[in-house]
């Protein structure tokens, strides 16, 4: 390289570094000066701050998004209207958007209701009074997701007729509330209603404390049946709904998954099935036992008696032999003490033939007559795959509320038939008296029932549905319940359905009929 490309590489390296090194001082001296500008103006007397000179904690900490959640109005405009003006009015607005305006104010899915935020909304004493409607509405939605009710509310349940009226503006009646079919799950609907409206076993479930310290062992989920129970009785007994009917999703989720998708959502099912594992499941997630330790469910719905059971020879047998084989201890009459959580009523076969008008005769068959089979004297033969049994049933204790269940359904090895007899039955004073045994009928005062539930099977075995008939105590009326359909109902329509499954409740020494014929 010659020594003039030599000197003119070095010239422009020179001119590179004394740029760079003006442009440096250049930004220094700019931060410099607009370090000196706030000092300046402040000693010339500018209104210029860098700072607030008084600054709320309440504003420092509050977020921008909030602010969005209060409604300003001016002063005047919010005293002009009532406070029960401004609960409706944030409550329209919280449904309106879905009720969550923002991530910091309400999450109904979550229940959390940030207050600090809320308290942080207020910027200046002109908004003070727009926080009333806020904590209303608050309180309002975890009163929803999770009602609560002081004994005193509890007591007065059954004495109330008042109207309640859900935020969408219908009228419902606290406890006859509809309840969503998913899909196929109006079989376990109608059981849980009935169930809701069983005063001894409702009081125990709407407060949390009488089951909440119950301890079970680890692991066992079983427990989550009696947790979700509790949510939906005070789910369906909330006087300030939002809307007049309630989901039973929860509650049917744990369903499917204490019975190992026995009972499912999406799959019809049969309701005294379902009824009687239900009562036996809450029994022993409850910590109740076979014998020894009762909880709520047997107190309410158990009863006794005695089964005399006599072995039969076999028909193919001739005469002489079946006469030895009576005198043998095998075949000896036998009794047991036996519980029950329910009875089951047989009904008479159907007709197979048509009638003149080639129509098929529906028969029609009295309660009581097919309430004979627990007379202590009818007798019942009972055939298994190698043996044959002759049976006859005794009551011997009344629980407080009897559940019959009629026996519709006759499972082959074919199919499921229904058997449509109808049957006629009073709806108040059904006297029990007669089936008890003569030692056992002095101790019991009181035999006589009222209906309260009467749950009904329509259609098809497969195909059918169900809808419930259920007393309202408080108004001493019938109302029916199918899904989300709740419409009042005669009592004497009650008599001309398909009864399947039926609550009745043993009337006390004070209580007098009200209900009427």
């Amino acid at each position: 390289m010659s020594g003039r490309s030599k000197r003119e590489s070095r010239g422009s390296t020179r001119g590179k570094r004394e740029s760079e090194s003006r442009g440096s001082s250049g930004r220094v001296k700019r931060e410099r000066d607009r370090e000196r500008e706030p000092e300046a103006a402040s000693s010339r007397g500018s209104p210029v701050r860098v700072k607030r000179e008084v600054e709320p904690a309440s504003a420092r900490e509050a977020p921008a998004s909030v602010v969005p959640f209060v409604r300003v109005k001016r002063e005047r405009e919010v005293d002009e209207d009532s406070e029960p003006e401004r609960e409706q009015r944030m409550a329209e607005w919280i449904l309106r958007t879905g009720g969550a305006a923002t991530a910091h104010t309400w999450t109904p899915l979550t229940g959390v209701c940030w207050t600090s935020t809320l308290r942080n909304c207020v910027l200046s004493p002109s908004h003070t009074s727009m926080l009333t409607p806020v904590w209303c509405v608050a309180s309002t939605f975890k009163y929803v997701l999770k009602p609560t009710f002081t004994k005193q509310q509890i007591a007065n349940l059954d004495k109330q007729a008042k109207l309640s009226r859900a935020y969408d503006g219908t009228t419902y009646l606290p406890g006859i509330v509809g309840l969503n079919n998913i899909k196929a799950n109006d079989y376990a609907n109608a059981v849980l209603q009935a169930l809701s409206n069983v005063p001894p076993l409702r009081n125990y479930f709407l407060e949390e404390d009488n089951y909440k310290n119950i301890k079970r062992p680890p692991g066992d989920i079983m427990f989550l049946l009696v947790q979700r129970f509790g949510e939906l009785m005070r789910k369906l007994w909330n006087p300030r709904n939002f809307k007049a009917h309630v989901s039973p999703h929860e509650m049917l989720q744990a369903v499917v998954l204490c019975s190992k998708k026995t009972f499912q959502i999406t799959k019809q099912g049969d309701g005294v099935d379902f009824l009687s594992w239900f009562l036996n499941a809450l029994h022993s997630a409850l910590g109740g036992t076979k014998k020894k330790k009762k909880t709520i469910v047997t107190d309410v719905f158990q009863g006794s008696m005695r089964i005399f059971t006599k072995k039969l020879p076999h028909p193919d047998l001739p005469a002489e032999e079946k006469e030895q084989l009576l005198h043998n201890d095998e075949y000896q009459e036998t009794m047991v003490e036996s519980t029950f959580m329910y009875l089951t009523l047989d009904l008479p076969t159907a007709p197979l033939y048509k009638d003149e008008k080639e129509q098929l005769i529906i028969p029609q068959v009295p309660l009581f007559n097919i309430l004979a089979k627990f007379n202590g004297i009818t007798e019942k033969e009972y055939k298994t795959y190698k043996e044959n049994f002759l049976k006859r049933f005794q009551l011997t204790k009344l629980p407080p509320y009897l559940i019959f269940c009629i026996k519709r359904f006759t499972k082959n090895n074919f199919f499921v038939e229904k058997n449509p007899t109808i049957v006629n039955f009073p709806i108040t004073n059904v006297d029990l008296r007669e089936y008890l045994s003569e030692e056992v009928q002095a101790v019991h005062k009181n035999t006589t029932y009222d209906l309260i539930a009467n749950i009904v099977h329509d259609g098809k075995p497969s195909e059918g549905s169900y809808r419930i008939h259920v007393l309202h105590h408080g108004t001493g009326k019938w109302y029916e319940l199918q899904d989300l359909q709740v419409t009042d109902i005669l009592p004497q329509m009650i008599t001309l359905s398909e009864a399947y499954i039926q609550i009745w409740k043993r009337r006390d020494n004070d209580e007098t009929n009200q209900q009427g014929a």
